[in-house]
């Protein structure tokens, strides 16, 4: 069997198509029996590709039938907007709730409880929030006080744009939080500085990855995980760093109603997301750094991740709806921050 490295070299070479297909040979032109479409995030295209793979030889040996599975990504906002303004995607496997809510809020895509058809809260995995630094890592960077330091520049996503950025805000927030308690005035302070530390916002996760490891901008890359430990495993020039108080980040998914009762794909929709929880896709998705529900597979993978203090959303800003209308919505904590 292939192994996820393997596999995560081998999707790295596609990484700059927009859509990639799995379940027949890329030499072959004879059309698949089906085909469904994953809207996803940005820095998802390798795991996706190599879950593609597992999914189709097992819905053929089931069903009997190719499957073709295209994917689109880029920041998981856009990737919504873009469903919302006719983008026929099968399924949505993304990176932050509101991103998935949108579909119904916005376009009646799918239904208000959506997060009660899968387990964990149609939440398949997990991550957190880590550092790639350079190799010795020279700026000694090991929390997220490091990041306010005047000698410390670094790279994320925008947080307007990007569910892993508004992620490793909220990041930044708790720990604030955490170590300022009620001194908001210390918060803002201490947000402000790092903010004002970011020498590139980018779009989405992958276009940061590039500016940080491609254009060597910055002494730090904050983005998921998943992606710094990927980096790492290829690229001995990059370390990891973990910080001990992190962020809870969910990775929703869903099909979409409306559009696999138009694609006539409900039923492959379905298999696909479910088969994110059986044991071999938890495997999979652990090999690529994400954590995982399954307890088996947990236990399998526990060497790979540092234990730490994760916070949750309610414990940052209450809800979802009331840290996104606080910090993130025009005019909000985020844009008086960068306030020059």
């Amino acid at each position: 069997m292939t192994t996820h490295r393997s596999l995560f070299k081998r999707a790295s070479r596609w990484g700059g198509a927009l859509m990639l297909s799995a379940g027949l040979s890329m030499g072959h032109a004879q059309a698949a029996d089906q085909e469904l479409l994953n809207s996803s995030y940005d820095i998802a295209r390798e795991l996706f590709s190599a879950y593609n793979e597992l999914f189709a030889e097992q819905w053929q040996e089931k069903t009997g039938k190719t499957v073709e599975i295209k994917q689109s990504h880029a920041g998981s906002s856009r990737q919504a907007q873009a469903i919302i303004q006719g983008l026929r995607a099968d399924v949505v496997t993304y990176n932050q709730v509101t991103d998935v809510d949108i579909l119904h809020e916005r376009g009646n895509l799918i239904p208000e409880n959506w997060r009660e058809r899968l387990p964990n809260a149609s939440s398949p995995y997990y991550s957190t929030m880590a550092f790639l630094v350079r190799k010795g890592n020279p700026k000694n960077i090991q929390n997220w006080d490091d990041l306010a330091r005047k000698d410390v520049s670094s790279v994320l996503p925008n947080p307007k744009t990007s569910g892993n950025g508004r992620y490793t805000y909220l990041a930044a927030l708790g720990y604030a939080q955490k170590t300022y308690g009620e001194d908001q005035a210390a918060i803002d302070n201490f947000l402000r500085t790092f903010l004002g530390n970011v020498a590139v916002f980018d779009t989405g996760g992958r276009g940061a990855t590039t500016t940080f490891v491609e254009r060597g901008i910055g002494d730090v890359l904050l983005t998921f995980e998943s992606e710094v430990n990927n980096i790492a495993a290829e690229n001995p020039d990059y370390e990891v760093v973990v910080p001990k108080i992190s962020f809870l980040a969910e990775f929703p998914v869903t099909w979409v109603d409306r559009s696999v009762r138009q694609n006539g794909t409900e039923e492959l929709a379905k298999a696909y997301l479910e088969g994110l929880y059986t044991e071999d896709a938890q495997r999979l998705i652990a090999g690529f750094y994400n954590r995982v529900h399954n307890e088996t597979v947990k236990a399998e993978f526990a060497d790979q991740f540092p234990d730490l203090e994760l916070v949750s959303v309610e414990q940052i800003g209450g809800s979802w709806e009331n840290v996104m209308k606080e910090h993130f919505a025009s005019g909000g904590k985020l844009d008086q921050l960068q306030r020059r």
